[in-house]
């Protein structure tokens, strides 16, 4: 039984010794291994082969593969580990010196994400200085205009690297800069970095990212930062709505810095703990309240500015609620059992989307997967470990590196499928994806926690592949060596610690095996969303609105909540508030399309002229302000000139609202994130537009020499045309 279900999980045919041992299959390929002398690996495959050298750590199990692929692991870090860096973006491509990692075989350069994931799965053990190093080089102060006079405490800031419509805020994870740092503050000195890093970053965050009607963090998804391949099609010209959602991943990671800020506040008896602390279990509370989606069972990947639901889903932002607490045991369970998995293993995103080239779409991601099999721990879920730690080896194995990515189900290295091949890039050595190689032996198979505790949670379906006949496998790591011996009776589904001992750089653990609940794969999910539709027409008739939609097996939206029945034809009453009204279609199992583009009805005031503009409220209640610009300080993809302003209101006998306008790249004339406020009947408002911050204000972004508001100075300024003020209903209330 414990060979077929190793076969099983394989997506293989073959029976289990010898495959797995010192080969595997896969759709009619073979990986092979073959052990040479002074501890070095051949490896041939697909791609060919590759002499893999004797490595400093070594894992001795049963299985040659297992072992070599670890080797093979440590020989990409050891390409990965330079001297200097470069990107065509920078310095003009010149080398800038760095005694740090880069990020892949076809990227020479250190991006903040990449490098920040890639620590935090492990890397800070097996080089804590290139680690460090890193994450510094991503570290900046403020340029020296911004910088007010006389004696001002110093301003540090992970940098948000080039982006959507110009970076940030309309994506905002570089807080992931923390989930790694958080490893290396042994080192005294760089932990006061990180503290004073932290205290400046979260406020700034705050400042101009945070919700407080929702009480989350807006901005993209972490990773999935190519817009139409996650986010409805109508985004790839358009990204405001993007800069105005909220995104899952983004927010768990928001909540893990505010976590390390109160860790770091409470032993340096700041005052400031206490706010920490109970800002993240507002944050954990709200992610909550407005992620899950009790229908499926999971939690969305991102929801819209109104907090419309989204049907969308991603396996790192699931998996990082998961490891961080964010989800208790239920919904993390929950979430595990219904994201799907085909047997090449898990997408990144889910549903796929049929009309987008393989990349973030149809893809697996390893270092994903490595977050997936911390989340399966988490759970205590021996099917899915499994299932990650093999679909992590086979790629590799197949691919003779850990590459960035590969197609969903032949789990290929490039799949012709016409417009729609891929993935579109995809690099050897990929430095998360070496991550996740060594995160399988460090975590995955021995246990190695963060903090240093041992906590094995092998599947008993891996027990013929590791041990074969031995009693007992090892791994030699950086400064220990852990080693597992088997109990005298493997009779459960999952093998734990039952005796832990410690002798000198030793540790020893006796394993005991147990039953646990196993989740089992969701294999039987539709693959595909369905097409996103046009937006909704609309129609006055007499008092009421008539909205239309083509086709019948639609849903509406009104200003994000779900309204009627599925149909096509709904008939809204007609009011004041402006109304915004989307669509989305149902496909196989009840599936929804991604949200239409929004066609919004209701009274607007315009108001142009010089600033300050005035404006006379016509009726009391909450109203909501845009203003049309052209940002074409750069492309829709990337650059750092997302310009940023406050918009401050001073409306007659009640405080000065403030708020932060995004106005990221744009083509042509759009309009603007909104801002909204609240005015009595007859008050005259004025709105006072002032400078906000952007990426370009960093003075390490001097060094951006592929656009905008780099070596040429910082740049924060749009063509800004009218400003628009509609009335709008309390959130959340059905029409």
């Amino acid at each position: 039984m414990i060979a077929l279900a190793v076969a099983l999980l394989a997506g293989s045919l073959a029976a289990a010794p010898p495959a797995w041992h010192d080969s595997l299959q896969w759709r009619g390929q073979t990986a092979a291994i073959a052990t040479q002398p002074n501890g070095a690996f051949r490896l041939q495959g697909p791609f060919g082969k590759r002499a893999i050298p004797a490595s400093a750590w070594k894992a001795h199990t049963a299985s040659p593969l297992f072992d070599g692929l670890f080797a093979m692991a440590q020989d990409d870090l050891r390409l990965d580990s330079v001297e200097s860096i470069r990107d065509a973006a920078f310095d003009h491509d010149r080398p800038m010196p760095c005694h740090c990692f880069e990020t892949g075989a076809k990227w020479h350069y250190v991006w903040t994400r990449d490098l920040a994931y890639s620590v935090d799965l492990g890397l800070w053990r097996f080089d804590a200085a290139r680690s460090r190093n890193g994450l510094l080089f991503k570290l900046s102060g403020v340029r020296a205009k911004d910088v007010p006079q006389g004696p001002a405490p110093r301003r540090l800031y992970p940098m948000q690297d080039t982006g959507s419509g110009g970076s940030w805020p309309a994506s905002t994870d570089r807080v992931v800069w923390f989930l790694a740092a958080r490893h290396l503050l042994g080192d005294k000195a760089f932990a006061a970095e990180v503290w004073g890093t932290l205290n400046d970053t979260l406020a700034q965050d705050r400042e101009y990212a945070f919700d407080p009607r929702m009480g989350l963090y807006r901005g993209e998804t972490s990773f999935l930062d190519w817009r139409e391949q996650s986010y409805p099609a109508w985004t790839k010209h358009n990204v405001v709505w993007i800069a105005q959602s909220f995104a899952l991943s983004t927010n768990v990671l928001h909540y893990q810095a505010l976590r390390l800020a109160a860790r770091m506040a409470g032993e340096r008896h700041d005052p400031r703990a206490g706010t920490y602390a109970a800002q993240a279990e507002a944050l954990k509370q709200a992610i909550n309240a407005h992620f899950w989606r009790a229908n499926r069972g999971m939690y969305m990947s991102y929801i819209g500015g109104d907090g419309q639901p989204v049907e969308a889903y991603d396996l790192l932002g699931l998996s990082l609620a998961i490891t961080s607490g964010v989800a208790d045991a239920a919904r993390a369970r929950s979430s595990l059992a219904h994201y799907p998995a085909w047997p090449a293993g898990s997408p990144v995103i889910w549903p796929e989307r049929a009309d987008q080239p393989i990349y973030h779409n149809r893809a697996i991601w390893p270092f994903v997967s490595a977050y997936a099999l911390r989340a399966a721990r988490k759970v205590n879920d021996p099917a899915l470990i499994a299932f990650e730690i093999k679909s992590i080896m086979r790629g590799a194995a197949l691919a003779g590196s850990s590459m960035e990515n590969y197609e969903l189900l032949t789990q290929a290295t490039h799949v012709d499928d016409g417009k729609l091949s891929g993935p579109v890039v995809d690099s050897p050595r990929q430095l998360w994806s070496v991550a996740a190689a060594l995160e399988v032996v460090t975590e995955g198979v021995f246990g190695l926690n963060e903090d240093g505790n041992v906590e094995p949670k092998l599947p008993v379906a891996l027990v013929p592949m590791l041990f074969g006949d031995r009693r007992a496998i090892s791994v030699r790591l950086p400064k220990r060596r852990i080693i597992l011996r088997l109990p005298a009776h493997v009779d459960g589904n999952l093998l734990v610690a039952d005796k832990t001992t410690h002798t000198g750089s030793d540790t020893l653990v006796t394993l005991k095996a147990m039953s646990v609940p196993s989740i089992p794969l969701r294999t039987n999910a539709p693959m595909y969303a369905p097409a996103t539709l046009a937006a909704p027409r609309v129609a006055t008739d007499g008092d009421a609105i008539r909205v239309n939609a083509t086709g019948g097996n639609h849903v509406l939206y009104v200003d994000g909540v779900r309204y009627g029945n599925v149909g096509s034809e709904w008939l809204l009453s007609k009011t004041r508030a402006q109304r915004c009204l989307r669509v989305t279609t149902r496909g196989k199992d009840g599936v929804e399309s991604l949200p239409s583009l929004p066609t919004c009805v209701g009274d607007a005031s315009t108001v142009s002229g010089a600033w300050p503009r005035a404006w006379t409220a016509p009726e009391g209640g909450r109203y909501q302000a845009t203003l049309e610009y052209s940002n074409d300080h750069g492309p829709i993809n990337t650059g750092i000139t997302a310009v940023v302003k406050r918009v401050s209101i001073a409306c007659h006998g009640a405080p000065v609202q403030t708020m932060p306008i995004v106005m990221p790249h744009s083509i042509g004339e759009q309009r603007s994130t909104s801002a909204d406020f609240v005015a009595k009947r007859g008050a005259r408002c004025t709105f006072t537009l002032q400078q906000g911050f952007n990426m370009s204000d960093l003075s390490n972004f001097a060094h951006y020499t592929g656009g905008a508001g780099g070596s040429t100075g910082s740049l924060n300024d749009a063509t800004i045309g009218a400003l628009h003020i509609v009335p709008v209903a309390v959130h959340g209330t059905t029409p």
